[in-house]
């Protein structure tokens, strides 16, 4: 059956990214101030923010004779001139990449390959991959720009060589445009395959914009808000970045997360809203730190990225008294759904409602569609899908059906399976593996674990596991190490189609488990 959302459909927009963003349907002044940094207190104006991201797009068209649909990517955490490059880029027609600041050297120069980024914008931190990397995927040294105001290694601020006195007026696109051209190239790993870039579309942003508006909470220009998600993730991406904007909201941005850090910020700036992960949750509760801070600004916590455990929520409710809203998307659907009341617990296994025009089904492993309290995969549709992974219609075809349903798969820290079974298997004393993600207590959220076969000559032993979890993790950024270790198995159950039957693993793992408490 097909579950459909219980809110009444919405009129989907037919303006670009920024023109949406920019719109001001809460008449605030231009001097409203809309991004903050956390530790400097430099920030932007709305009226700044407008005029800095035009004249932003103005240097991309003058100086780098940057065109209309041309992609620039940027590799940084969370930093106060984040939006202005995003939305100058927007501005001026082209398309946004955005890339993990955890990333090595050849996963950031796999992304611009891929996406064909021919400006990046680097935070001087992470300048030594970023130049490792523009160079193997051939971008000029003139057209790698840092964040900040110094010059690094004849590497330039983007400041000093992009934004003049010109301002642009942001290109407009038709309604049929707007459907169909590439705003953003989010990466995900999917749930095939290597990472992939998400292709949303200034309707699909625009559209999950104002689903957000209409559901996930009263946002306005009364609101403080402060994220702990890297920007490059749609999560913040689309709930801090672009929402602060059309709401007229204040958003307290820092490049990393420390309890203490976070706890001033909520004190200092009266923060009402925070958006956050499991992981954070976790600390906030556990660390006695978090106790001695004045949190009586708060309105509300939205959790995503991962389950958030009901114990863990429960817990965080009796010490602070504040809800938690929680939130389900991936990268390709962005926000699709949120918990039924942020404030009553409703207890494990709850479903949320689905935001406005958006459409469900749960489907079995052999492909039957399911009715309620069947445990299923969930499959996505609505007008916040993705357009489809860039240059990959194999991919595309495999994951959307003929009816433009999403098939959601499984749900990790935006790490794919197939990604790190193919780094085991070049392993020389792996022959066959399998990659799971099981709820770990200690981190509140869901973790990699590998089940591999190992090859004739060689004998299953605790330093053979470290050995290649060891190669694995000297491999891959910090979010897709295999924290779950590895394991071994004799046989790994797969379907006819060839398809790990990963339900099975996940199941002998709890088993495991259970053994060992």
């Amino acid at each position: 059956m097909i579950f459909k959302s219980s809110y009444p459909d919405l009129k989907i927009p037919q303006d670009g990214v920024y023109q949406y963003v920019t719109s001001n349907p809460n008449k605030i002044p231009d001097d409203k101030v809309i991004y903050v940094d956390g530790i400097t207190g430099k920030g932007y104006t709305f009226g700044e923010f407008k005029h800095e991201s035009k004249k932003f797009a103005a240097g991309l068209q003058d100086v780098l004779g940057f065109k209309r649909g041309d992609v620039l990517a940027i590799f940084s955490p969370n930093q106060v001139d984040y939006p202005i490059t995003v939305l100058g880029t927007i501005a001026a027609g082209g398309k946004v990449t955005t890339a993990n600041p955890k990333y090595k050297a050849a996963e950031l120069f796999y992304q611009l390959n891929d996406s064909g980024a021919t400006v990046l914008i680097v935070h001087p931190e992470i300048l030594e991959v970023a130049i490792e990397a523009s160079i193997n995927a051939k971008i000029p040294a003139s057209r790698v720009l840092l964040f900040g105001d110094k010059e690094i290694k004849g590497y330039k601020p983007y400041r000093s060589i992009l934004i003049g006195d010109r301002e642009i007026e942001p290109i407009n696109y038709t309604p049929e445009e707007v459907k169909s051209t590439t705003a953003y190239i989010l990466y995900t790993s999917g749930t095939t395959g290597n990472p992939k870039g998400v292709e949303h579309t200034h309707a699909s942003i625009v559209f999950n914009q104002t689903q957000l508006i209409n559901t996930e909470c009263k946002l306005g220009p009364h609101s403080t808000v402060m994220g702990v998600t890297q920007f490059c993730h749609g999560y913040a991406f689309t709930l801090i970045l672009h929402a602060a904007l059309i709401h007229g909201a204040t958003a307290i941005i820092h490049t990393n997360f420390s309890v203490e850090t976070f706890c001033e910020s909520i004190q200092k700036f009266k923060v009402n809203h925070i958006y956050a992960v499991p992981p954070v949750i976790h600390k906030l509760v556990n660390d006695p730190l978090a106790q001695q801070f004045n949190f009586s600004s708060m309105d509300t916590i939205a959790s995503a990225g991962a389950p958030l455990v009901y114990q863990l929520e429960k817990k965080f409710y009796e010490m602070f008294k504040i809800p938690i809203l929680q939130l389900y998307g991936l990268t390709e659907t962005l926000a699709t759904m949120h918990h039924p009341d942020p404030t009553k617990i409703i207890g494990p296994g709850s479903i949320g409602i689905l935001f406005p025009n958006v459409k469900a089904k749960i489907l079995s492993e052999d492909g039957h569609e399911l009715g309620y309290n069947k445990l299923g995969e969930l499959w996505i549709h609505g007008p916040n899908v993705m357009k489809g992974y860039l240059n990959n219609k194999e991919a595309t075809g495999a994951v959307i059906d003929k009816d433009g349903f999403f098939k959601t798969g499984d749900i990790g820290f935006q790490v794919a399976p197939s990604e790190l079974e193919s780094v085991l298997l070049t392993h020389d004393a792996v022959s066959d593996a399998a990659v799971i993600g099981y709820y770990s207590e200690e981190e509140s959220t869901e973790i990699p674990v590998a089940y591999v076969i190992i090859k004739e000559g060689y004998e299953q032993s605790q330093a053979l596991a470290k050995e290649i979890q060891s190669f694995v993790n000297e491999k891959v950024a910090q979010h897709k190490k295999l924290r779950g270790g590895v394991l071994f198995i004799d046989r790994i159950p797969k379907s006819e189609a060839g398809k790990i039957l990963k339900g099975l693993l996940r199941e002998k793992l709890k088993m495991g488990l259970r053994k060992n408490d």
